[in-house]
């Protein structure tokens, strides 16, 4: 008998332990992430009067007499309400707690000092209650800075549409969208989210929840716990009902761009969609490529007009011809031959097991045949989990496989199908479609995931001011595995989320974020909404360069100069002006109203003691690069020849008032087709956090031969390297016509302003 009780006590301390992490698990010992009141006092129109004022003696110097000022903002930032954020927030990813939507209100006003920002958490974990606190937040934020005339700075509403596709054919990336208004009768009920083929924003099972309070040691798991539960416990809204006629308390999806903007149509409120992230391979299968999103509606030009070309997460400008997989007519992959100065990853695959192979004693032919069979394994790999076919392996070993090494801080695992500068280049020759090709504004953010945007001012705090924590998150049940010397399948989904990227090697290209300029007309919301819609806007890699691109003769009139962002059509040679100004050096520490508008303990913890404070020195523009464009006019023309790039550089004189050059293309007329041009303006080097991405050690022909990922370092080393910071404008779309009318504006692009 005796052995029947203790198989009886031993069975209720079993279920009361598991009651106990059920109970856990499910939330009810923690409290979910709330919301309070922005906190930082507005700025003083003395302090706004000086920033202005100095932008204005730049303009005057380089020679532009114009009434727009340029304002600079962050429209793609997130906070604890997050999942990614939220769990980077956590000891486990040595984070130091959620920062909320108020936080961000009051780094942008008194950290960054920007003049606008959005927020634009992921809407696959929002809810009823976390989706009217952040407008309540937000309204909160526009209140602080509207007291008497101008605001201090504009807050705009918005979320991201975070879609993954299991592979190629059915991926489109992540879309932020912002609205214009703030009112009830102009806000959704709820965000749209992305109904992902594959998402890793997936629940962590109840038990998986309840047992992080028992493994990691710490009661905040309560909370996280809590948090969870209320993200994955909305239930999802019915397919095929007026979006108006839904419930309040469900979750709304959308599965394609299509679907979203039919959605958005549906509410009927002003919104803006901005794809970013178009070249990220951290979640991009290889063999995506944009060229599909102008076909069966996945294009709106009325919404979707302006692109994310930077970002704390990478540049995604560039196109390069190399492929991370060869696609063949009959549909099969295979992993690309290699091409001179850039190295494939599973070409690098093949590599590290044909090395082990050796190394364990097996002859050549049969260490040459699992290298064929592991870089075949890494191309069949669903998803971007390729790295896990060869067991064991370190971030060192992969070296800088499929980077792009001669881009300015490219994204990892650079995607160029899907490039800001391929997606300019192609073209939907089918008449049906609502637009032939891609007609961009280009824009800049940050895409921080601690609540703080506009976060390159200063380049400090790399675990604070990047995303760089992100890389280090390792969920339990994560596999460590020996060295293996033959590759094997892998099913991805069937290992925690962060086991699906190479965490290691993506440490190191996060760096601090990027900005949107807007040329608008005064310091206001219509301003600013309508300078985004014109597309008068540019993008910098952080600081806040000047920078001015005109075609002086848009349908050859010389005498009507219009702004870069404009369409027109001609058949003479165009002609063009830029001006840009070097940004202003940064002073340590915090100005004077920083000091008084947070409280001291509040500033340390969401500036680092570090703020946007800029000096009376202006850094150098080195050099203007101009980018040329010749979108497609065939179908599947190749893009190599269409992007020139850089078509004209301009070296420009060691003046710290600025640069100024005028250029026209002689050959337009003879080429006879569409062209766009854009440019960069490029500042002198400087410091900044990452820019030597994996710090390779390169032999005489530029390969690498040894990295140095920057990812477990110390917290107080920010892994700078020399950066040439820069702004990119946003292009003059010039349309070939052979008798050139009168300039004006295509339909789907709004007038420009008076006097510009």
């Amino acid at each position: 008998m005796g052995w029947r009780r203790i198989v009886i006590a031993g069975g209720l301390v079993a279920l009361a332990v598991l009651g106990g992490i059920y109970v856990a698990g499910r939330g009810w010992l923690g409290t979910t992430l709330e919301v309070g009141p922005p906190t930082a006092a507005r700025i003083p129109a003395q302090s706004l009067a000086t920033r202005d004022r100095a932008q204005l003696d730049a303009a005057v110097q380089i020679g532009v007499d114009r009434s727009e000022q340029i304002l600079f903002g962050d429209l793609h930032v997130h906070s604890g309400f997050s999942a990614d954020a939220y769990v980077a927030s956590l000891p486990l990813g040595g984070g130091d707690g959620a920062y909320t939507v108020s936080d961000a209100c009051d780094f942008a006003r008194l950290c960054s000092g920007l003049d606008f920002w959005s927020i634009n958490d992921h809407a696959i974990g929002s809810s009823p209650r976390r989706w009217r606190q952040t407008i309540e937040s937000i309204r909160q934020c526009n209140t602080i800075g509207s007291g008497g005339g101008d605001p201090d700075m504009v807050a705009f509403l918005g979320w991201e549409w975070t879609q993954i596709g299991s592979g190629p054919e059915n991926h489109y990336g992540h879309k932020n969208v912002v609205l214009r208004h703030l009112d009830d009768g102009h806000i959704p009920t709820r965000p749209i989210a992305a109904d992902s083929p594959a998402n890793p924003f997936r629940g962590i099972p109840t038990l998986g929840l309840g047992l992080l309070p028992i493994l990691e040691g710490d009661r905040v798991y309560f909370d996280a716990a809590a948090d969870f539960q209320e993200m994955s416990g909305v239930p999802r809204c019915p397919d095929g009902v007026p979006v108006r006629a839904l419930p309040d308390t469900c979750r709304e999806f959308a599965a394609t761009p299509a679907e979203l903007f039919a959605k958005l149509d549906d509410w009927g409120h002003e919104a803006m969609v901005i794809p970013h992230g178009t070249t990220w391979g951290t979640y991009t299968p290889p063999g995506s490529s944009w060229e599909k999103q102008l076909r069966d509606g996945h294009h709106d030009p009325e919404r979707q007009r302006l692109i994310e070309i930077y970002s704390g997460h990478g540049n995604t400008e560039e196109y390069r011809p190399h492929r991370e997989v060869a696609l063949r007519a009959d549909g099969r992959r295979s992993c690309p031959d290699p091409v001179p100065g850039h190295r494939s990853s599973c070409q690098q695959a093949g590599e590290i097991i044909r090395e082990r192979c050796l190394q364990a004693g097996e002859t050549i032919e049969i260490c040459d045949a699992r290298a064929a069979a592991a870089r075949q394994l890494w191309v069949d790999t669903p998803g971007v989990s390729g790295h896990l076919v060869v067991g064991g392996s370190e971030a060192e070993e992969w070296l800088d496989s499929g980077q792009c090494s001669d881009c300015f801080q490219p994204a990892f695992n650079h995607r160029t199908p899907s490039s800001v500068q391929a997606i300019l280049a192609y073209r939907a020759l089918a008449p049906s479609e609502p637009a032939d090709r891609f007609r961009f504004g280009i824009i800049a953010s940050s895409d921080s995931h601690t609540a703080r945007p506009g976060t390159g001012y200063k380049e400090y705090a790399r675990v604070q001011m990047s995303d760089a924590r992100m890389s280090r998150i390792s969920l339990p049940g994560a596999v460590t595995e020996p060295p293996a010397a033959e590759a094997r399948p892998v099913i991805p989904w069937s290992r925690p989320a962060t086991d699906w990227m190479e965490r290691e090697r993506l440490g190191s290209f996060f760096y601090t974020g990027g900005l949107v300029a807007a040329h608008a007309g005064a310091r206001s919301r219509e301003a600013i909404w309508e300078a985004l819609e014109r597309r008068t806007v540019y993008a910098t890699s952080g600081p806040r360069i000047l920078l001015w691109f005109d075609i002086l003769n848009p349908g050859g009139d010389e005498a009507s100069p219009a702004p870069m962002g404009s369409e027109t059509r001609m058949g003479v040679a165009p002609a063009f002006r830029v001006r840009a100004v070097g940004s202003l050096e940064q002073q340590p520490g915090c100005p004077e109203h920083s000091l008084t508008g947070l409280t001291a303990s509040r500033l340390e913890r969401l500036c680092r003691g570090e703020c946007h404070n800029p000096g009376d020195q202006r850094r150098l523009i080195t050099r203007i690069e101009v980018i040329r464009i010749q979108p497609q006019i065939l179908p599947g023309e190749p893009l190599e020849p269409l992007i020139e790039d850089p078509w004209r550089v301009f070296t420009c004189p060691s003046d710290p008032a600025g640069c100024s050059v005028e250029f026209r293309d002689q050959s337009f007329g003879q080429r006879a087709r569409d062209t766009l041009y854009y440019v960069r303006a490029i500042e002198a080097p400087a410091p900044a956090i990452n820019a030597g991405t994996l710090r390779c050690e390169r032999d005489a022909e530029g390969r690498c031969i040894q990295s140095d990922p920057c990812w477990g370092e110390s917290d107080d080393d920010d892994c700078l390297a020399p950066s040439q910071a820069r702004a990119w404008s946003s292009p003059v779309f010039v349309d070939y016509v052979a008798r050139p009318p009168a300039f004006e504006e295509f339909p789907e692009a709004p007038a420009a302003p008076a006097g510009s």
